[in-house]
């Protein structure tokens, strides 16, 4: 990330009412092969629709430079037509952030979303209120614009994603009496979209909101010219973590494995260069909040008496 990057997010954050820009840089992808017998540019102009809708709406107050917008993909995969314009599947939800003074892009967030269902007529606009359920395809849209830029800005200021997160939540709060499911709190497993901006707006996760900023400004972007502090930062973050898994906010810690599902490669990279003590530390951490990678947290073990 270059020195304008980061210079000027940094003024995003603390001078916010410096005029109005589009703040997404979003690439959409639209997987229909299982609908047959659909008129296939329904799905192009869907495509666009959508596109345009995530690049030219004006989500904060900020100005954003074409170089500053951030990072994401949302790539929907429709599974089901059933009627005539509406539609079902799943969406997966994806943001990158630069890492201070390199070319290296790290994963914020990276989601599979099963609950999409949404009625769509070709050549429709894309319209959202703040104050109301227009429809679910665009609230759903606008609810992850949001997720996008709170975790970016929660990356860059402690906590400083706050506004946008409780937009996400009165977008959830709107959708309370739609017939669409992924809004409410009794849908999902606790794994759904209000859920995920419970966990982020919780009190109880704050310090995982903590560890964002951490892990990122502290610890990925000194690793530049500064790798073992970076990297000493980083393990402390992971000290956090663990700290939050004992506690167990919920039993489900929905949150806090939506940060493993985009830390996981990274963190073996990070700590693959370490010392041997330091990657046995960060191994046994990793490995008793984050099971499921155990063998993935494995290799940074490897060569460890390097």
């Amino acid at each position: 990330m270059s020195l304008s990057r980061f210079t000027a997010i940094l003024l995003l954050i603390f001078c916010p009412f410096v005029g109005i820009g589009q703040e997404l840089k979003c690439n959409v992808s639209i997987n229909s092969q299982k609908i047959q017998g659909t008129n296939r540019t329904i799905f192009q102009n869907l495509q666009k629709a959508i596109y345009e809708f995530m690049n030219n709406t004006a989500w904060t107050n900020n100005v954003f430079g074409f170089d500053e917008r951030i990072e994401c993909s949302i790539m929907f995969n429709l599974t089901e037509q059933v009627g005539s314009d509406e539609f079902k599947g799943s969406i997966q939800v994806q943001s990158r952030r630069p890492v201070y003074n390199t070319s290296y892009n790290t994963t914020m967030l990276n989601y599979l979303d099963q609950n999409l269902q949404f009625t769509y007529r070709e050549f429709d606009k894309l319209e959202f209120s703040e104050n109301t359920n227009l429809n679910n395809l665009s609230s759903i849209l606008a609810f992850y614009a949001y997720i996008i830029i709170g975790l970016d800005y929660d990356s860059f200021s402690n906590l400083g994603g706050n506004d946008y997160f409780l937009k996400a939540e009165k977008i959830v709060t709107n959708a309370q009496q739609s017939t669409e499911k992924g809004w409410r709190a009794y849908e999902g497993n606790r794994k759904n979209r209000y859920w995920l901006i419970e966990n982020l707006l919780n009190s109880k996760y704050k310090p995982l909101r903590e560890v964002i900023y951490k892990y990122h400004r502290l610890g990925l972007d000194r690793m530049s010219d500064k790798v073992v502090e970076g990297r000493a930062e980083i393990a402390t973050c992971l000290e956090s973590l663990q700290k939050i898994y004992r506690e167990k906010p919920d039993p489900y810690m929905f949150v806090l494995q939506l940060f493993f599902d985009a830390k996981s490669d990274e963190l073996v990279n990070v700590f693959s260069e370490s010392f041997p003590t330091e990657k046995a530390r960060v191994v046994n951490i990793l490995t008793e909040i984050d099971n499921s990678n155990a063998s993935k947290y494995k290799k940074i073990l490897e060569d460890s008496s390097d």
